[in-house]
C-alpha cells in the first residue's frame, strides 16, 4: 500500500470536496486598504477547482469584494459561469456563516480554503487574521484562520468528514503595527473537544514579517499565479497527494525569482508540516532562504560605545528604510522605526533577512547615519564611519555605496510684520534660500499693501529665475520649489496661495498652483519652542508616515485644553482641522509647538464637496490612522491646488486649502523690521 493510498479516503472524489474561496479587494474601513487583483485571484482559483478540478459548483462557497464587479470574468468555463449570480459579498458574517454553519453541514473528504486579501498577525498569540471587507475603524472584522483551523479539528464537525483540509493563503502576514489604532480583538471561535483524525496542509504567499506581492497592474497576486502555475490542468486527487511537492515547487520558483530581483517574499508553511505531520522541508534539495550575515560581539561592542546617551537622530528611519533597498531585503511594511533608540533599531535589522551575500543590514544603516552626521556633528560621523570599515572588513562584506544625497530645493521666504503707522500696511523682507540663506529685498521704512507685497514677490520670483539661469514659465516657476510667507496670527487665513503671479500674453496664475505655499507664525512659537523642536525631531526620527504623527481635530474635540494635550508628548506633528472651528484649533497648536496644521479657509471643509476629496486625499488611513507622509504635505497640498485650478476653469470654485507649516531647522529672522536695527547689514 502506498502512502498516496493511506492518505486519499477510499471515498475521496470531486463530489465529496469542498471549497471556501475569498477574494476581497474592497474595504469599508478606507480607500487606502483597496487592493486591485485578489477578486479575480479567487476566481482563477474557482476556475482550477471546478475545471480541471472538476469540482461541482454547488459545492464552491464564493465570497467577493470586487471593486469592479462588472470587470469580472466569468467566461474561463461553464461551471465558473454557473456561480457568476451565486457569488456573496466577503463580509464577517458571510464567512462566518459559510465556514461555521454551511460547509460543516456537508458530507465530505476535502476542504479547501483559498483567501486573497490583506492578512494580519497578532503581536503577541501570532493568530493570522484575514480582515473582511466590512471592517471598519471601529472594528477590524475578520477571520481568525488559527482559531478556525483548530475549530476544524474538533468534534464541532462531523466525525469522520474532512479528513484533509487545505488553507491556501495569499496575503502578508505583517504585525499589526505597535501603537495601532486598528482593532482586531481578541476573538476565538468555540471549543470542541480535539479529535487528531483530521490532517490540515497550510501555505502562506510570505514568511512571518513580509507582505506578499500583488501586481496592480496585471490585478494578480504573485504567490497565486506561481501556486496556479503549478496546480495548471493536474486532476484533483493528485494535487491534493502532491501538495507538499506543489509547496517545494513553490519555493523553488520563488528562489528563481529572488535571484532575479523579481520577488521578495518566501512562501511558508507556519507549521512546516505535510499530510503525514512531519517537516516536508526537512530533506528538500533547495538552500534555506538568504540570510544576511549577523554582527560580531566586536561590532555590537563598538555599537554600544557610539549609541550610548544618543537619542534619535534625525534622518533615522530614511537611514533605515535605505538599509533594506541597498541589501535587496524585504522591507517591512509598517511604518516608523522598530525601537526607539539606535541598539534596538540596529537589533531590529540584524534579525532580518538579506538579498545582498555577507551584508549584514546593520552596516548600511550606520553608515546612512555617518554621511547625514557630517555637517552638524563630524566627530560622531568619523567614528561611524570607522566602525562601518572596519566591521565590514572583518566580516568580509562588500562595499557599500555612498547614502543618497539630501533633497535640494530653493526656498523664498517672505516675512510681513504690521506697520505702526497705518492700517493694513505692512513691513517686508524677503530671503531665498537653496545651499545658504541670503536675504534678498527689504521694504525698509516704507510699509507695503499686500497688493503690493504681492507685486515685489513677483519681481523677486523673476530675479531668482535669472539668477538660476532659466528662462520663462514653466521653467522660472520650477526654480522656487516653495515660498514661506512668515506672518503674525491674523494674517494666517490669507489667502496667499491665491495670489495672481503674472505670466505669459498677460494671463495670471494663482502662486499655489505655480509653487508650493505654505504659512508660518514665527511669532508664536517664543512660549512653545521646546515642544517645536521636540516635535520636528521626532518627526523627522521617526519618517513622515508614522501612524501618531497626524492628529485629525473635529469641532467637538475643541477644549480649552487641546493646546497642552497637544505639547504633552512628541506626536502628533501634524494637527487636521476637519471642522468649522479653524482659528482655535490653529491656536491650540501654536501652544502646543505642533509645527504642520491643515486646514480649510471660511469655515472648514464642506460635507461632500471638493473639500472632502481633499480631505480623503491627505488622510490616506490604515485603519483609524491617517498614513499620509507628513514631510512631503507642502508637494501633496500643491498638487491638490493645481486639480482644483483645473477644475476651477469649469466652474468650480477656488481651493481654500492652507497649510502652516513651521520648520525649526530652518528659521528666518524674527528681529523687528522697525527701527534702525531692522537695516543692520551685518544681519542677515
Amino acid at each position: 500500500m502506498t502512502d498516496r493510498d493511506t492518505l486519499i479516503p477510499p471515498t475521496f472524489s470531486p463530489e465529496r470536496t469542498f471549497a471556501l474561496v475569498v477574494g476581497v479587494e474592497q474595504y469599508a474601513i478606507t480607500s487606502g486598504w483597496n487592493l486591485r487583483g485578489p477578486a479575480r485571484d479567487a476566481l482563477r482559483f474557482t476556475q482550477w477547482l471546478t475545471g480541471p478540478g472538476q469540482v461541482p459548483p454547488d459545492n464552491v462557497r464564493l465570497l467577493l469584494s470586487p471593486l469592479d464587479p462588472e470587470c469580472l470574468d466569468w467566461s474561463a468555463g461553464a461551471q465558473l459561469a454557473a456561480l457568476e449570480n451565486r457569488w456573496r459579498p466577503a463580509t464577517e458574517e458571510n464567512v462566518r456563516n459559510a465556514l461555521f454553519r454551511e460547509l460543516p453541514e456537508c458530507d465530505g473528504d476535502m476542504l479547501w480554503i483559498y483567501w486573497a486579501g490583506h492578512g494580519f498577525l497578532s503581536p503577541e498569540e501570532r493568530w493570522m487574521m484575514l480582515p473582511c471587507s466590512d471592517a471598519h475603524r471601529g472594528e477590524i472584522r475578520h477571520l481568525n484562520l488559527t482559531s478556525a483551523l483548530s475549530w476544524w479539528r474538533t468534534d464541532l464537525v462531523k466525525r469522520g468528514c474532512f479528513q484533509l483540509q487545505a488553507a491556501l493563503v495569499d496575503a502578508c502576514r505583517v504585525e499589526v503595527p505597535r501603537g495601532s489604532a486598528l482593532n482586531f480583538g481578541r476573538f476565538q471561535y468555540g471549543r470542541g473537544q480535539r479529535w487528531t483524525s483530521p490532517r490540515q496542509f497550510e501555505l502562506y504567499a510570505s514568511r512571518e514579517g513580509e507582505a506578499a506581492r500583488n501586481d496592480a497592474e496585471r490585478a494578480a497576486g504573485q504567490f497565486t499565479d506561481v501556486l496556479l502555475d503549478e496546480l495548471a490542468d493536474r486532476a484533483l486527487d493528485d494535487c491534493v497527494a502532491g501538495l507538499p511537492d506543489v509547496g517545494r515547487r513553490v519555493h523553488r520558483r520563488f528562489e528563481e525569482l529572488r535571484r532575479d530581483n523579481e520577488g521578495w517574499q518566501h512562501p511558508q508553511f507556519i507549521r512546516d508540516r505535510d499530510w503525514n505531520a512531519c517537516s516536508f522541508l526537512d530533506d528538500r534539495p533547495q538552500p534555506p532562504p538568504p540570510a544576511a550575515t549577523r554582527l560580531d560581539q566586536p561590532a555590537w561592542d563598538g555599537l554600544g560605545t557610539l549609541f550610548a546617551d544618543r537619542s534619535l537622530p534625525r534622518h533615522s528611519y530614511d537611514a533605515y528604510t535605505w538599509a533594506f533597498k541597498v541589501t535587496g531585503c524585504a522591507a517591512p511594511v509598517h511604518a516608523g522605526l522598530p525601537g526607539d533608540n539606535l541598539t534596538e533599531i540596529a537589533l531590529d535589522l540584524d534579525e532580518r533577512q538579506g538579498h545582498r551575500e555577507g551584508t549584514p543590514l546593520t552596516l548600511p544603516f550606520v553608515r546612512f547615519l555617518a554621511e547625514r552626521a557630517r555637517a552638524t556633528d563630524p566627530d560622531w560621523a568619523a567614528r561611524l564611519s570607522q566602525w562601518v570599515e572596519d566591521t565590514r572588513r572583518r566580516l568580509g562584506a562588500a562595499p557599500l555605496p555612498p547614502p543618497p544625497s539630501p533633497a535640494r530645493s530653493t526656498v523664498l521666504h517672505v516675512r510681513l510684520e504690521p506697520a505702526t503707522d497705518g492700517d493694513d500696511l505692512y513691513l517686508a523682507r524677503m530671503w531665498l534660500r537653496r545651499d545658504t540663506t541670503t536675504a534678498i529685498w527689504e521694504s525698509e521704512d516704507h510699509p507695503l499693501t499686500l497688493d503690493q507685497a504681492r507685486e515685489e514677490l513677483c519681481r523677486q520670483l523673476r530675479r531668482a529665475a535669472e539668477l538660476f539661469g532659466a528662462a520663462f514659465v514653466p521653467e522660472a516657476n520650477a526654480c522656487v520649489e516653495r515660498v514661506e510667507f512668515h506672518v503674525p496670527f491674523e494674517l494666517l487665513d490669507v489667502p496667499f496661495d491665491q495670489w495672481a503671479v503674472p505670466g505669459r500674453r498677460g494671463r495670471t496664475r494663482p502662486l499655489g498652483v505655480l509653487h508650493q505655499v505654505v504659512v508660518r507664525c514665527p511669532e508664536e512659537r517664543d512660549d512653545a519652542r521646546a515642544s517645536w523642536v521636540r516635535k520636528w525631531s521626532w518627526l523627522e526620527a521617526q519618517g513622515g508616515t508614522f501612524p501618531d504623527a497626524v492628529h485629525v481635530v473635529a469641532d467637538h474635540q475643541v477644549t480649552d485644553t487641546l493646546g497642552v494635550d497637544l505639547g504633552i508628548a512628541e506626536p502628533p506633528a501634524c494637527v487636521v482641522a476637519s471642522g468649522s472651528r479653524t482659528e482655535a484649533v490653529l491656536d491650540a497648536a501654536l501652544e502646543g509647538g505642533v509645527p504642520v496644521t491643515v486646514w480649510w479657509r471660511d469655515g472648514g471643509p464642506s460635507q461632500g464637496g471638493a473639500e472632502a476629496a481633499e480631505l480623503a486625499a491627505l488622510l490616506a488611513t490604515e485603519g483609524a490612522a491617517p498614513t499620509t507622509n507628513v514631510l512631503t504635505l507642502p508637494r501633496q497640498v500643491h498638487a491638490l491646488r493645481r486639480e482644483r485650478a483645473g477644475a476651477a476653469v469649469a466652474g468650480a470654485a477656488e481651493s481654500r486649502l492652507a497649510l502652516l507649516w513651521d520648520d525649526p531647522d530652518h528659521p528666518m529672522d524674527v528681529r523687528t523690521l522697525h527701527g534702525p536695527e531692522a537695516t543692520d547689514p551685518s544681519r542677515p
